[in-house]
């Protein structure tokens, strides 16, 4: 199995290695027809025909159209006067009747129409290159991707092999914890419950998370009502010990005898209620 990769890596390798471009393609059909520097009119450099790149190739062909358009300029100019003075000087005259005229006009406009079509095949068939050039360049960086990461795969099963073989390892060794020791089915069963545990105190949370600021206002109205409450406390408790100092005070001898004094109200009222037959 290693063999078989890494005989599909060297030969992905040896395919990158060679240059894919149409310069290179082209090198067969161009060296059928070598160019001779001597004959060449043109101010394009014979570096950038020997030695082609798409800018240069770019530069060639608006070059050649320049040159061509002008050069079918001069000829038809060349070819009109040439004939007009042909026709003059013949003997006899050439005369040119209007049938004729409109014969070669009708013949004219079929052979314009036949190169309007063929123009139209070229440039569904330049469109139809270029749509399989971009899809072409599209899938060599998609291979190049896949190799590069296939280069990588090697490296990466080794290191997950290692941290099987890890696993295996402590899976074997005995363990304190049974939950680590599980199936896969217990696994997924336990992980599911825990889950539902962990989304039951999520809505829990959520629940109590709403009631908070309700639960905040209720205390803070508990807490204003409390006040004076408190102090209400504080002074029944100040006046308790004030009364349970004044009772000290009055069981040592010193002070007032508020005490006795109620004591001997309590019981004259007693004995006026007896004397009068008034019930209490």
């Amino acid at each position: 199995m290693t063999q078989n990769h890494e005989n599909i890596l060297a030969a992905l390798a040896d395919l990158q290695s060679r240059e894919l471009s149409i310069i290179k393609l082209s090198e067969p059909i161009s060296a059928a027809y070598p160019p001779d520097a001597a004959k060449r009119a043109s101010d394009v450099s014979a570096d950038a025909f020997e030695n082609p790149s798409p800018a240069s190739l770019e530069a060639d062909l608006g070059h050649y159209k320049e040159l061509f358009s002008k050069l079918r300029f001069s000829y038809l100019e060349q070819v009109t006067k040439e004939k007009f003075l042909r026709a003059i000087v013949g003997d006899p005259p050439l005369i040119v009747e209007h049938q004729e005229n409109v014969e070669l006009e009708a013949q004219l406009a079929e052979v314009k129409a036949d190169l309007k079509a063929q123009k139209t095949d070229v440039a569904g068939m330049v469109e139809a290159l270029e749509a399989q050039g971009r899809e072409l360049s599209r899938r060599y960086e998609s291979v190049t991707t896949q190799t590069a990461q296939m280069s990588a795969l090697p490296t990466e099963i080794s290191t997950l092999e290692s941290t099987l073989e890890i696993l295996r390892a402590q899976q074997a060794t005995p363990t304190t914890t049974p939950s680590l020791s599980l199936p896969l089915p217990a696994t997924l069963d336990r992980l599911a419950s825990c889950q539902s545990e962990l989304d039951l105190l999520n809505n829990q949370l959520r629940t109590l998370q709403n009631a908070l600021p309700r639960k905040t206002r209720e205390l803070e109205r508990l807490e204003n009502e409390l006040k004076p409450l408190e102090m209400q406390k504080a002074g029944t408790v100040a006046a308790a010990k004030e009364a349970m100092r004044r009772k000290q005070e009055g069981e040592r001898g010193v002070g007032d005898d508020l005490e006795l004094k109620g004591r001997w109200y309590r019981g004259v009222e007693l004995g006026l209620r007896d004397m009068l037959g008034v019930e209490g």
